[in-house]
């Protein structure tokens, strides 16, 4: 069951039993606003409910072509040890596995191959290595060094090593209604956009994952010359997503 996570002043609304309408306020830069649905429900990862193969489908409308920070709708592990606060608990991070819908702007890079999208609309997949996870709490500490440009640049690129992505750019408009498609086996991923390809990826994530739908204000940036900027946009007005007819199905 999807559940509502909220930062104050943002919302989730039903939409006539068959949608949702998720919001945040406008506001300046330097606070987070989040609204979001998801159906981890405190679980652990390897608890998480979804598992290949399934297929992921749902329409969605935004309330800008380029809300400033993230949005977007798919699968993920949830990989962050604290849950960005929301019903995860405390727990260590992990590396990310994903297969989503990821709308990003334009302050944002979020890509490790310098060949792939990392900003505006794209379906994207994220593969992941399995690496001990108090290794990856230990490697926490080596966030101060990211300062040093020469140091981030050669984390960034044996990050690749670890982590593998696909990815391709959407040349939709995204605040028209569109109904996005999620094929996800074991060896590929499938994305369809109003029952046209998008991606098709050898790049398919590990499950167990969980379903996300969010809009935030959040940003970060780690660029090829190892650049590396994280924070919170301001919005002057404010945003939304909303999506209805949420199918999710063995494949």
């Amino acid at each position: 069951m999807l559940k509502p996570r909220t930062t104050p002043g943002s919302q989730v609304k039903s939409l006539d039993g068959d949608g949702w309408r998720l919001e945040i306020p406008a506001g300046p830069a330097g606070r987070y606003r989040l609204a979001q649905l998801d159906d981890l429900d405190g679980l652990p990862r390897r608890s998480l409910p979804w598992r290949a193969p399934l297929r992921f489908k749902l329409q969605a409308r935004a309330s800008s072509a380029q809300i400033p920070g993230t949005w977007g709708f798919g699968l993920w592990n949830d990989p962050f040890g604290f849950s960005l606060g929301f019903g995860g608990g405390q727990r260590f991070p992990a590396l990310p596995d994903a297969a989503w819908f990821f709308f990003a702007s334009p302050h944002n890079y979020l890509s490790l191959q310098d060949d792939l999208p990392a900003k505006g609309g794209m379906a994207v997949t994220f593969r992941s290595k399995p690496l001990p996870a108090p290794l990856l709490a230990l490697g926490a500490l080596s966030v101060p060094l990211l300062a040093l440009h020469p140091f981030s640049r050669l984390l960034r690129r044996l990050g690749r090593r670890f982590v593998e992505q696909g990815a391709s750019s959407l040349e939709i408009n995204p605040v028209e209604w569109h109904t996005y498609e999620v094929v996800w086996e074991a060896e590929r991923t499938v994305f369809g956009i109003d029952k046209k390809l998008v991606l098709e990826t050898g790049v398919s994530p590990h499950g167990p994952l969980v379903l996300v739908i969010w809009v935030d204000n959040q940003y970060a940036a780690w660029h090829p010359d190892g650049r590396l900027h994280w924070g919170t946009l301001a919005n002057p007005e404010p945003a939304w997503v909303e999506v209805r007819e949420i199918q999710i199905s063995p494949a």
